[in-house]
């Protein structure tokens, strides 16, 4: 079984191993043929390219696929902006000068003992530069509705031919085609015949395949040195180190996995990639800690002494997200905002409030950024502050990461999810995040391109990853009120940072911890579990089962049992208001496993549509990172018809086993941002290496009524409870903060 779990269906998100001696370590599972479009795999695989290939699928309004790749368009042009306002290029091939080779060389000389440099560590950072106004994009226009399913986004045919032949004569399977066209873009089969470790770029293709691809496609010239090898390499290692939630990596443990890895020279290969522009080198001041050594004299240390930095290497994409993130958010906590309603009226607002809901409302009529956290029971309390806002005349909206929190969140509003492209007065105010930026739901945007609105309460916040931060930020205009809400002990984002856990670390804006428990034997489980207590709690009406199995197999036999039979006859939750949660898709009690065996029971069929049938219950990945609950309606020669969260899909057959799985069995992440009346949550033997506090903490908490613990890992469980947080991330967030916003007491 896979040992993290990963919300597009396969649990990779640590796959590059973030324990302090290396990076990345980990070896992938799982042939790059077996990929599956729009999520990363067993085998690893890199976001971008999954995204950009996603392939699209027909809708009533704008499509998944065309909602997301609008986004990534918004996202290229705006990094290629602040590309422009850089330095020139280092030639190509040619040695580093400069900050990027001093970083290297400054690293070397701690390393050994000798002093640093001072042109890297004396010099005194050069101050930032306030972000330019982005160039807002205009409301995307919706497609008029069509029962026709979008035509597939790829590459032409002839380009894909011809990469097809390329492949066929390095032995790597013809199956990558498209994706590797659609990722090397125009004159791709002789940029891979020129580069053979360019397939490496391809989602779950491992380095020793593309050693064997170069090694068929260029014999006696082909070798480990190949400085062409040392670059991909590199990328290949960050890419890795962005799917297990890094921002960018420390440079000695860059250099240490590529030897790893069998690059001989490190070093060159990281100068190489630097001087190509595939990833960018970083250095930020660390805070000196502990006491002077004995024997030092007073004073030594100040004047004189250089400070310690770390390097960072990271990949373009991420790291200017992630500086554009700390832009945006600057801009809105250093600036005033807009003036809706008096200082009486807001007072009035939160005094016929309660608790620490008008704690956030007071909070909220001062600061452009404000944090929430709490548990489910405190979505209350951003519910209150919308309403509220509403009746103060503002223009207010709240937005979830995926439709499973919007639905969520809606109904605590007492309103229907947002449609798409729904605006004005009537519409819910509740939308997802990618319907928001895109235009599919929402107010849209203003005349400036700014989003129409004055206040933006995002829950479910610590699933936001940079990118997605980056994108919302830039697209709120001056004066709004920006408050993110979620549970910090829920598991992190997807994508690479960890955006809400890093605003609260660095204390720039006011922080309201609800004060309103979870209620209930559910509540009271999932709260200890929270502060690392696993403890026995009262169920007097079966709220919590604990179900002890000895290996996997009596596991999915006892799963199926009470998705079926026990939990709609014991507790009266229906099986189509149970899920299965599980810690990976692999293994022998994986949602691959489960999902068979509860299709069996409960709908069973030929799987006469690709593996599916009518009433088949599903989720949809129409990109990397995008999951859509839904259940199978019925297929024809367009493709799969689904219907999720309220919408009609349409897949295209070419799509289907790409996009499609069946969904009565999830990864916790997949779960993230649903509850239902009842969770069974499966824990076989070969799960302990997945389980940690947050994931414990997500999947039981994903019960509103019932939770069934299919428990076959013995003291594993409370073990990890007690013992095991969530894997440390590197960003840059906090730092890049730290001298535009003075921190907060």
């Amino acid at each position: 079984m896979s040992t993290e779990p990963e919300p597009a269906t396969e649990d990779t998100t640590h796959a590059v191993d973030t324990g302090p001696e290396t990076p990345g370590t980990a070896e992938t599972a799982g042939a790059a043929s077996d990929e599956r479009s729009g999520e990363p795999t067993e085998g690893g695989g890199e976001a971008a390219a999954q995204v950009a290939e996603g392939g699209a699928e027909a809708a009533a309004q704008v499509s998944e696929v065309e909602a997301e790749l609008a986004a990534q368009r918004i996202e290229r042009e705006r990094i290629e902006r602040r590309k422009a306002e850089k330095q020139g290029p280092i030639d190509a091939g040619g040695k580093l000068s400069g900050s990027a080779a001093d970083l290297l060389a400054a690293v070397r000389a701690v390393e050994s003992g000798e002093r640093p440099a001072a042109t890297v560590f004396g010099a005194p950072e050069p101050a930032r530069r306030p972000a330019p106004e982005p160039v807002r994009p205009p409301r995307p226009v919706p497609a008029e509705h069509s029962t026709a399913p979008a035509g597939p986004v790829g590459p032409a045919p002839e380009a894909v031919q011809g990469v097809r032949r390329v492949l066929a004569e390095g032995g790597a399977p013809e199956g990558l085609a498209p994706q590797t066209a659609a990722l090397l873009g125009e004159g791709a089969q002789d940029a891979l015949r020129a580069d053979p470790w360019l397939l490496l770029r391809v989602a779950g293709v491992r380095p020793e395949q593309a050693d064997g691809f170069a090694r068929a496609l260029l014999g006696a010239e082909c070798g480990p040195d190949d400085e062409r090898r040392g670059r991909a390499v590199t990328v290949w290692l960050l890419e890795q180190a962005a799917l297990a939630g890094h921002t960018a990596l420390e440079l000695p443990r860059l250099t240490a996995t590529l030897a790893q890895r069998g690059v001989p020279d490190p070093d060159a290969a990281v100068q190489s990639t630097l001087a190509e522009g595939e990833a960018l080198a970083f250095q930020d001041a660390l805070e000196e800690t502990g006491a002077r050594r004995e024997g030092e004299p007073d004073g030594e240390g100040e004047e004189g002494e250089e400070r310690p930095v770390r390097v960072l290497i990271g990949l373009e994409r991420y790291a200017l997200a992630e500086e554009s993130l700390a832009d945006g958010l600057a801009r809105l906590v250093n600036s005033a905002p807009k003036q809706d309603g008096s200082a009486a009226d807001w007072e009035q607002a939160a005094a016929s409030a309660q608790g620490s809901a008008a704690e956030l409302i007071r909070a909220v009529a001062g600061h452009g950024l404000v944090l929430h956290t709490g548990g489910e029971a405190s979505l209350a309390e951003p519910a209150a502050l919308l309403r509220a806002a509403h009746a103060l005349g503002l223009r207010a909206w709240a937005a979830a990461p995926g439709p499973l929190g919007r639905d969520r969140f809606a109904a605590l509003l007492g309103a229907a999810p947002a449609e798409p492209s729904s605006s004005g007065p009537k519409a819910s105010p509740a939308v997802t995040v990618t319907g928001l930026l895109t235009g599919a739901e929402g107010p849209g945007r203003d005349a400036d391109g700014a989003l129409d609105l004055d206040l933006l309460v995002v829950v479910d916040a610590p699933q936001l990853d940079v990118e997605a931060g980056a994108l919302l930020a830039e697209s709120l205009p001056d004066g709004a009120r920006l408050v993110l809400a979620g549970d910090p002990a829920v598991l992190w984002s997807v994508g690479p940072g960890r955006v809400f856990a890093d605003l609260l670390a660095a204390r720039v804006c006011p922080q309201i911890a609800s004060r309103r428990p979870d209620p209930g034997p559910l509540g009271e489980l999932v709260s200890g579990i929270g502060i690392g207590e696993l403890s026995q709690v009262e169920a007097p009406g079966k709220e919590v089962v604990i179900v002890p199995v000895r290996d996997a197999g009596e596991a999915v036999h006892r799963t199926v049992q009470l998705v079926a039979d026990s939990v709609p006859r014991a507790i009266g939750v229906p099986a189509e208001e149970t899920q299965v949660i599980t810690p990976g898709h692999g293994g022998a009690a994986g949602t691959r496993v489960l999902n068979a065996a509860l299709k069996e029971r409960l709908n069973p069929g030929p799987g006469r549509f690709g593996g599916f049938d009518a009433g088949d219950r599903v989720v949809h990945t129409p990109a990397s990172g995008r999951v859509l609950p839904g259940r199978v309606v019925t297929a024809d020669a367009e493709g799969l018809h689904l219907s999720c969260a309220g919408e009609t899909v349409i897949v295209p057959r070419d799509r289907v086993e790409g996009s499609v799985r069946h969904g009565w069995a999830l990864t916790a992440h997949q779960a993230l941002g649903g509850r239902w009346p009842a969770a069974v949550v499966v824990l076989p033997g070969d799960a302990v290496q997945a389980l940690s506090r947050p994931w414990i903490y997500t999947a039981f908490g994903r019960a509103a009524r019932h939770l069934s613990v299919v428990h076959g890992v013995e003291q594993a469980l409370p073990r990890a409870v007690a013992e095991i947080p969530a894997k440390p991330r590197t960003t840059r967030l906090p730092r890049l903060l730290a001298p535009q916003i003075p921190t907060t007491d």
